[in-house]
């Protein structure tokens, strides 16, 4: 049974910072291209950041300098590192697995205050 658990969403101040995680199991989670997309209140779910099998990484223009994608084959765990997080990135927050198949977490919320 495939499973993308996340954790680490919260509430934070703008300028703070917060650690995405996010739990895989089920598939063969080091041939997966994996990412974080976002999705705010009345807007459309958003690429934020990607990560090759091999590492290449790829990041939308408006967290680029601010958040960093990585991932641990050896734990079968993708992270988000953020940094100087404003209100506008509020959102839910979802893993995303793309191989053979696709797969999506449940979600986790980040909400920023000014």
């Amino acid at each position: 049974q495939v499973q993308l658990v996340e954790s680490g969403g919260g509430s934070v101040q703008a300028g703070g910072s917060l650690r995405l995680s996010c739990a895989a199991s089920g598939f063969t989670f080091s041939s997966y291209y994996m990412a974080w997309y976002r999705q705010a209140p009345g807007k459309q779910r958003e690429l934020v950041a990607g990560i090759s099998s091999g590492g290449s990484t790829n990041s939308a223009d408006s967290v680029k300098g601010r958040f960093t994608i990585s991932r641990d084959n050896a734990k079968n765990t993708l992270y988000l590192q953020m940094n100087s997080l404003t209100p506008e990135d509020t959102a839910v927050y979802y893993c995303n697995a793309r191989g053979l198949r696709t797969y999506w977490g449940q979600g986790t919320q980040v909400t920023v205050s000014s």
